[in-house]
């Protein structure tokens, strides 16, 4: 029980003020550059989304229903990957970068399009890589790894027509590039 209240206590004390500190104007105009320049390489969608903690709505689920920390931090990013519209993509081919600074945890939501061509390891090996940078505090660069990684996953897999041919344009970007910090 006391572990419980710990982590009400936790996602309660941190904010959106926390997720600016982890990733504070000149970094989310930096990730929002590289954002902007992965989507020129391919026809995928790329957010990132840093929370500080969770709605009480979900931190009740887990203190009522009993309902894992991990099953909520899921269920989290799942929510954001809808609120965002990483959904919409013609190709399917959304990706949700998602943090959660009061529970450390990490979350890739692929659309299905890219879900079903990359194998869970590989983003596995994507979320352990930004997670060891996020402990040692390198939030920028964790982020930016990570960010390099899924477009390399989208390049291979949805790269983005050569322009100039009346018959190939580059498509439009459909999502904002910036960093939702909540």
């Amino acid at each position: 029980m006391l572990a419980k209240l710990n982590r009400l206590l936790r996602h309660r004390w941190m904010d959106e003020a926390d997720a600016r500190r982890a990733v504070p104007p000149d970094a989310s105009e930096r990730l929002r550059r590289r954002v902007h320049a992965s989507e020129q390489r391919h026809t995928g969608e790329v957010r990132i989304c840093v929370e500080g903690g969770l709605p009480t709505s979900y931190l009740w689920r887990h203190l009522r229903d009993g309902v894992s920390a991990a099953d909520i931090v899921r269920q989290r990013a799942l929510m954001q990957f809808s609120k965002l519209r990483v959904w919409d993509t013609e190709d399917n081919n959304g990706v949700l970068i998602y943090v959660l600074l009061a529970e450390h945890a990490i979350e890739l939501v692929a659309d299905r399009g890219v879900h079903r061509l990359v194998p869970p390891e590989e983003w596995a090996a994507i979320v352990a890589r930004l997670s060891n940078a996020l402990q040692s505090g390198s939030f920028e660069d964790g982020l930016t790894q990570a960010l390099e990684e899924v477009s390399a996953v989208l390049v291979a897999h949805f790269p983005q027509p050569e322009g100039g041919a009346a018959d190939t344009p580059l498509r439009p970007n459909a999502l904002p590039d910036e960093p939702v910090l909540r």
